[in-house]
């Protein structure tokens, strides 16, 4: 399910009418869904407390002396944006106003003197308003989080050899070996996928440094044992140590290769234990 939005509204009242704009402050702190209150008295207050208070909600009177609500409305827009403008609710005493607030895309409009009731289907609006744009958002950061996921590890190599293209399954890949510009995939073949065959490893040359495949693959199953060997953990039959801390690991296709002192905390930390 997703959430619906939770905080608290942040309100603005702008109105010169110190008497209307009490009323409306009365009435929003009787809101449980509203938190912040804020008032401003004429079009000049109502854009600083824009700027300072960034409200959710604006119920602006549409006749001020100077800078009326139209007007605050448009200065607002050329600051932010619409796309961040808060929800408003134009609040006038003339009807003749209705259709101008509606077309500045207000998102209702209260007529004075308004009723208690005719507030609580505002505020209904409001928060079925705020409701739709939370889900919205949730959307878009999902799916930008989506996008901004890294790719995929590899579960297979695209090798390109002799005019045919070949697919190796990243499981099937025992180590890996730099080879210049080159790695060097070091293949073992179970006889379980190949019946009435032994066992057998061969290797497959892939155009590729170390380092980047080693960013490719999936670290839980490859772990980087030397500046130029990967070996696949599952591979790993035993490791057998030399001296100051450097290992030899023992394959289960019988090759050797060495664990050096910088790479042996990356092998202890995907173990989650020391050797």
């Amino acid at each position: 399910m997703i959430p619906l939005r939770t905080d608290a509204i942040a309100a603005l009242v702008v109105d010169d009418e110190a008497p209307a704009r009490l009323r409306l402050v009365d009435l929003l702190r009787k809101q449980t869904s509203v938190g912040e209150v804020h008032e401003a008295e004429d079009g000049g207050g109502a854009l600083a407390a824009m700027e300072q208070r960034r409200p959710d909600l604006i119920f602006l009177d549409v006749q001020m002396p100077e800078l009326d609500g139209l007007g605050v409305l448009d200065r607002i827009i050329e600051r932010i944006g619409f796309a961040a403008m808060p929800l408003t609710i134009f609040v006038t005493a003339y009807d003749q106003h209705a259709v101008r607030a509606f077309e500045a895309n207000a998102l209702d409009y209260l007529l004075k003197p308004f009723s208690d009731e005719r507030f609580e289907a505002t505020m209904a609006r409001v928060r079925r308003r705020l409701d739709e744009r939370s889900v919205q958002e949730f959307g878009q950061r999902l799916m930008r989080m989506i996008s901004a996921q890294p790719p995929k590890h590899l579960d297979r190599l695209v090798v390109k050899s002799g005019g045919a293209t070949r697919f190796v399954r990243a499981i099937d890949i025992d180590w890996i070996e730099a080879a210049g510009v080159y790695v060097n995939l070091h293949i073992h073949c179970d006889s379980t996928q190949r019946p009435g065959r032994a066992v057998e490893a061969r290797e497959i040359l892939y155009r590729s440094s170390l380092a980047e495949l080693a960013e490719r693959l999936d670290p839980v199953r490859f772990v980087r044992v030397h500046r130029s060997t990967i070996v696949n953990i599952e591979s790993i039959l035993q490791l057998e140590p030399i001296s100051h801390g450097e290992f030899d690991v023992v394959l289960k296709s019988g090759t050797r290769t060495r664990i050096s002192r910088s790479y042996r905390a990356q092998l202890e930390e995907r173990l989650g234990q020391s050797l």
